[in-house]
């Protein structure tokens, strides 16, 4: 017997399968990640004059302002969207015919117009027109300037489109306010029904980068935000009705004053200064620019998931272009990389038995930008990797990571202080209002091999040592054991043998 099929929407596409499918047959999925649910309702299928019209290079939405837009309603009508030509002011899709009656005189346009024209004035030849920058010119359309509808989502897509891209679906925006029935979720045994919407992730496009063009306007803040969301996981710290917030990375200090511009709906903004500095916004509503906040990419897919997402939600997301940190790596490695994204690479030496330590530009957008990248390289003697102790002591883990770069590169460094009898200490200096507190101090003895920053306790709090084998009485950095707090431990001890006063140390910590 025949199972029944029913029709859902999965991301976009309608998709058959069979009653009874549960959300986790659907799609590879991550514990723990939620994905937004909209149900079927009389109610809140209606109409809202909104279309999402779906491209290969992202999603915009328009409002229906004007009488000329029924020939969307056409299920012919996309496969005839092809981009026919596009310059600064506007893009064209077509050819395919329509009724309009050319006025042959121009008309002004402003940027996030929707406009229906022709080419020679020919109805057979007309063209769906995406105003991109005011300007005043002759479409091919009627008397009233063809104008029928507005881009009030996804403005940031106009400027992405190039040769060979095309609209791959048009769709109505529904109502889907009732909660109840709109809903995100993390229960993959959630039993599908029939017209039912599935929106699995958010799909995220830098500030300033499209496959044929790169600007560097926001590239610190845009590393900023491909190093916080590099997971593929944002974590819904705050939910209001005008965004949601990631403050997973905050506190973080340098981000500079770079691309302010109001923040519409879809639009991911990094905040710059104040008690939630680094947090990562994804904004559900249109507002004004901040003095505190650099626009940083512009969501393309999944928008629907941004409006419903709930606070501890965790939501999948991915960031184009994928960032380049060549940082921890070994030569070869990053030799590949480079090939991979097609960027030229200097090095410093031929030695393959190297790591990278330090790349020039420092940041993705440069590097795309140049087409280069220059890395220095150490030996692998003067590399010393590490594994820390998260579980037990997550704060002083991260003011390690702080100290050392880890935070930011697989790769960082820290200088060697002193070195006496089995104890090598490590200094950095502690940015102000980095407190310290006891965390994870010993109790019995300290193992071989540890790895531990002195807390608040002591005067020399800051202070990182290793202690090559175990101790009864004093932690790694010679301190007792209540100034003591353990991060996790030294896998190449060997190494430290030699190790120098003074000299740069590099570090790169292995995961679990």
């Amino acid at each position: 017997m025949r199972s029944t099929m029913i029709t859902i929407h999965l991301d976009g596409e309608r998709v058959d399968v069979s009653e009874g499918s549960t959300l986790g047959s659907l799609f590879p999925y991550a514990p723990g990640i939620s994905v937004g649910i909209i149900r079927p309702s009389t109610q809140e299928q209606a109409k809202t004059g909104n279309l999402t019209i779906s491209t290969t290079a992202g999603e915009v939405v328009i409002e229906i302002t004007g009488p000329n837009a029924d020939f969307l309603e056409s299920p012919e009508i996309v496969q005839k969207l092809t981009l026919h030509w596009g310059d600064r002011y506007a893009a064209t899709f077509g050819p395919f015919p329509s009724s309009i009656h050319p006025s042959r005189k121009p008309h002004l346009y402003e940027r996030g117009d929707v406009i229906l024209g022709c080419g020679g004035y020919e109805p057979a030849r007309s063209y769906l027109i995406f105003s991109k920058n005011r300007h005043s010119a002759d479409h091919g359309a009627d008397e009233s300037g063809g104008i029928f509808g507005k881009v009030i989502s996804g403005r940031a897509v106009l400027d992405r489109w190039t040769t060979g891209d095309r609209v791959t679906r048009i769709e109505p925006v529904v109502s889907w306010a009732d909660t109840s029935r709109s809903f995100t979720t993390a229960d993959m045994s959630l039993v599908v029904e029939d017209g039912m919407r599935i929106i699995t992730h958010v799909n995220v496009i830098a500030q300033g980068y499209t496959p044929e063009r790169i600007t560097t306007e926001a590239a610190g803040s845009v590393e900023h935000m491909l190093l916080a969301l590099q997971s593929g996981r944002f974590t819904v710290s705050r939910a209001t009705s005008t965004h949601i917030l990631d403050s997973r990375n905050t506190e973080t200090a340098g981000i500079e004053t770079e691309f302010r511009h109001p923040r519409r709906e879809g639009t991911v903004t990094v905040r710059t200064s104040g008690q939630l500095e680094g947090g990562i916004y994804i904004y559900r509503d249109d507002v004004p620019s901040s003095l505190v906040h650099n626009v940083t990419g512009q969501v393309v897919h999944g928008i629907e998931l941004v409006k419903l997402a709930q606070e501890h939600d965790v939501l999948a997301i991915s960031v184009l272009p994928q960032r380049i940190d060549l940082l921890g790596l070994s030569l070869v490695r990053a030799k590949e990389i480079a090939t991979e994204r097609g960027i030229t690479i200097n090095i410093d030496t031929d030695e393959e038995e190297r790591i990278v330590v330090s790349q020039e530009p420092g940041n993705t957008l440069e590097v795309l930008k140049e087409r280069a990248v220059t890395v220095t390289t150490a030996p692998l003697g003067k590399v010393i990797d590490i594994r820390l102790d998260d579980e037990k002591a997550p704060i002083s883990c991260d003011i390690f990571r702080r100290l050392t770069g880890l935070k930011e590169h697989d790769a960082g460094m820290i200088p060697v202080f002193f070195k006496f009898d089995d104890v090598v200490l490590f200094r950095s200096p502690i940015p102000p209002g980095i407190k310290i507190n006891p965390e994870n101090t010993p109790k019995d003895e300290v193992p071989a091999a540890s790895l531990a920053i002195t807390n608040d306790s002591r005067k020399g709090s800051g202070l990182v040592g290793v202690r090559l084998s175990a101790n009864k009485e004093f932690g790694p950095t010679s301190e007792p054991f209540e100034g003591t707090n353990l991060i996790g431990h030294v896998i190449d001890t060997d190494k430290l043998k030699n190790v120098k006063e003074r000299e740069k140390m590099y570090i790169r910590e292995v995961k679990r």
